[in-house]
């Protein structure tokens, strides 16, 4: 069986419109996540190409990666319970910060930033709704892609749209508070439009398709 087929059925068994159905079910999945290969999903060429791209013999970046500075989303399935789907992030490329109400986020990166640099392979992230709130942003240091599952997926009319923020320019209240006891900030956001240059294009997967 494929690994995407997998995957799906793993999804299929382990998550509702409500979330994953236990703390076993997110295991189940991680554990088919973490064994996701580009050529599971059809970006073998696309992981040549970075391959190239961080050669030191590589001349012209342009001519050997995709140049365009827009986030491409490669849909694979989506149904009440859950969405599958690969993002393809050019270098330096940001997915500002957002949020995911009331939903629980699976995320394999290749290569993020997020308290820090990760790099591939490595193993998934799972965000929680409850887990002090799920509110997330991704910057590429190289071309990579994040095949992302959420449960449940997007909807607005469930109310679980996706929401933009950034760092509240106002004074205090609306500043930073100081978290002595844990050494570390809390900083108040505010929702905002993105720039106009963040554009994420529909592009086509074309990894094995899922037998549903």
């Amino acid at each position: 069986m494929a690994t995407i087929q997998k995957l799906y059925e793993v999804c299929k068994v382990s998550l509702s419109t409500n979330g994953p159905l236990s703390s076993e079910a997110v295991d189940s999945i991680c554990a088919v996540l973490d064994n996701v290969m580009p050529s599971d999903v059809g970006l073998e060429n696309d992981a040549q190409s970075v391959r190239s791209w961080r050669s030191p013999r590589a001349l012209n970046m342009k001519a050997i990666f995709h140049s365009s500075a827009a986030i491409r989303y490669r849909h694979i399935y989506e149904c009440k319970s859950f969405s599958i789907g690969i993002f393809c992030i050019p270098a330096s490329s940001i997915i500002p910060l957002h949020n995911h109400p009331g939903m629980t986020v699976f995320t394999r990166p290749a290569k993020i930033i997020r308290d820090g640099e990760m790099s591939a392979p490595c193993g998934t992230m799972v965000i929680h709704p409850t887990d002090g709130g799920n509110i997330h942003a991704f910057k590429a240091i190289t071309p990579c892609a994040i095949l992302d599952i959420l449960s449940p997926p997007y909807s607005s009319e469930d109310g679980r749209h996706c929401s933009y923020f950034r760092r509240c320019q106002k004074a205090d209240p609306s500043g930073i508070l100081s978290n002595r006891s844990k050494g570390s900030e809390i900083v108040w956001l505010e929702e905002h439009q993105p720039p106009n240059k963040f554009v994420i294009k529909r592009d086509l997967y074309t990894g094995p398709p899922l037998n549903l």
